[in-house]
């Protein structure tokens, strides 16, 4: 069976960190979250970090648990939406096996977490900004994103 993140999607996630998760309310209103612990938890799963998520993980828990989250290199001004049902852990095996995880891979101090939030990745698209229309290379918009925000890429 073929897994639902692949590699590109795997590096934008890994490079970018900060995704932004939408889930939805009790009232039906979109709720939006960025989630700075963005991270790919294996193929077919996203993962992150619920720190200061309430809303997000009151959506989830309260039944309505399918969510989509947004990864994109704001510089490339490409990345990817993932869509599918969220759970939410608060203690046990999986909690725990996630809590490690950050603090050995990215030295999370994790004192802070509530839970940990798991996505299961059904449907997974591209996101390509409308600046490629006009036929610019990956190389050009970079270019473009770097001198508007005054930036140099590090070698």
């Amino acid at each position: 069976m073929r897994s639902v993140l692949d590699d590109d999607m795997k590096r934008v996630v890994r490079e970018q960190r900060l995704g932004y998760v939408a889930s939805v309310c009790a009232d039906g209103t979109p709720n939006l979250s960025p989630k700075g612990t963005t991270a790919v938890w294996d193929d077919d799963h996203l993962v992150f970090l619920d720190i200061a998520s309430p809303g997000t993980v009151a959506n989830i828990e309260g039944g309505r648990p399918v969510v989509e989250v947004n990864v994109v290199d704001p510089i490339r001004r490409k990345g990817y939406r993932f869509k599918g049902p969220a759970e939410v852990y608060r203690d046990g095996a999986r909690f725990e096996d996630v809590r490690r995880w950050y603090e050995r891979e990215r030295g999370t101090d994790t004192s802070r977490v509530n839970s940990v939030v798991l996505v299961r990745v059904v449907d997974a698209e591209a996101l390509v900004s409308p600046a490629y229309a006009d036929g610019s290379s990956e190389a050009t918009v970079e270019r473009r994103s770097l001198d508007m925000y005054g930036l140099v890429r590090r070698s």
